[in-house]
Parts: C-alpha cells; sequence; structure tokens
C-alpha cells in the first residue's frame, strides 16, 4: 500500500511538474519567433565618453537572460535616435552577433568588463548571417541605430558608463569623495 501511495505521489509530481513546463511560455516558446514576447530589462541610462571628450546618454533596454539576448533587436522596425539594448556577458567572454530576423540596419559597440570600448561596428545589415565577432573579452555589447556610433564619434578607447562596468564604480566613488572633501566639519565652522 505505502509503495502505491508513494508511486501515486510520484506520478502526480511529473504530471505536475510536465503541466507547468506547458504553461511556462517562456519554457516552452522560441524567443527568436516573430511572434515570441520577450520582456527586457530597463530602459537604463548608458553614458558614452569620447576620446575628446564629447558626453552622449543613451536609454537602453537591457538583455541578460539567455532568452533576451537571443531576441535582440530582432523584428524591430525601428531603433529611435538616443536609444537602444546592452547585452551584458557576465563574466566577460568573447561574443558574436548576427543579424538574423533583424529588419533594420544596427551599430554595434563592443565594451570590455572596464568600460572600454574595444571594436566599434558601424552599419550591420539587416537579415546578415554572417557573425560579428567582438574579438575580444567582453562585458557588454551595446546596439544602436545605424549611424548613431559614427555621429557620436564612437572608437575604441571610448568609455561607456553603466552598472556593467568598472567605471560606473569608480564614477560613484569619486563623486563620493568629491562630496566628502566639500563637507565642513562642525569644530571648523
Amino acid at each position: 500500500m505505502r509503495n502505491l501511495i508513494l508511486s501515486g505521489l510520484l506520478a502526480l509530481g511529473i504530471a505536475d511538474a510536465a503541466s507547468a513546463q506547458q504553461t511556462d511560455p517562456q519554457s516552452i516558446q522560441d524567443p527568436t519567433a516573430r511572434d515570441a514576447t520577450v520582456s527586457f530589462g530597463g530602459p537604463d541610462p548608458v553614458r558614452l565618453v569620447t576620446a575628446n571628450g564629447d558626453e552622449f546618454e543613451i536609454m537602453a533596454e537591457i538583455a541578460e537572460t539567455p532568452a533576451q539576448k537571443q531576441r535582440g533587436l530582432m523584428w524591430r522596425e525601428a531603433v529611435e535616435p538616443g536609444t537602444g539594448m546592452l547585452f551584458r556577458y557576465e563574466p566577460a567572454e568573447p561574443a558574436s552577433m548576427w543579424m538574423r530576423n533583424t529588419l533594420i540596419d544596427l551599430d554595434l559597440i563592443y565594451i570590455d568588463a572596464t568600460g572600454v570600448v574595444v571594436k566599434v561596428i558601424a552599419f550591420a545589415q539587416a537579415e546578415s548571417l554572417r557573425s560579428l565577432s567582438s574579438d575580444a573579452s567582453v562585458a557588454g555589447v551595446l546596439e544602436l541605430g545605424s549611424g548613431q556610433a559614427i555621429e557620436m564619434g564612437l572608437r575604441p578607447g571610448d568609455t561607456v558608463y553603466h552598472r556593467f562596468f568598472v567605471t560606473e564604480t569608480i564614477e560613484e566613488a569619486s563623486v563620493d569623495d568629491a562630496a566628502a572633501a566639500e563637507e565642513v566639519p562642525a569644530d571648523a565652522q
């Protein structure tokens, strides 16, 4: 009798697990399918600073999960100026992107863990299956509408500020240090 009860409970557990898999859209749905629903993080501000001191802010959707990274900007008909998508690689690793199911040309900015731009690919061709490699370990890839990287003058060596990169931690510490230096002790007044 005890074995029968255990077998019944085990069968129910397996049936419940199978049922949960079927009802979880992320577990059964291909994130690259046109009708797939994939939610992204953000938008987060991403600050870009060129070697000559020009600064730009992009509001970027965030792609961190495997499904988000697979989907990316597929099926989008436009990327508005000043917007984009930031892909996170934790830990940093060599990355390759392609443009399958991507309806628009994009600019790809590969960023290392310290927030330094290591490679820029402008005007990546829509629908191309060509692998566009970072040629280095990266902690992030920022995708922008085509031509934006050139308009901003982005080049390898420029700096990107976001919580994914060491630069954000360094900048926060610098701001805190500057604020502390400005404070006047009560006994010095």
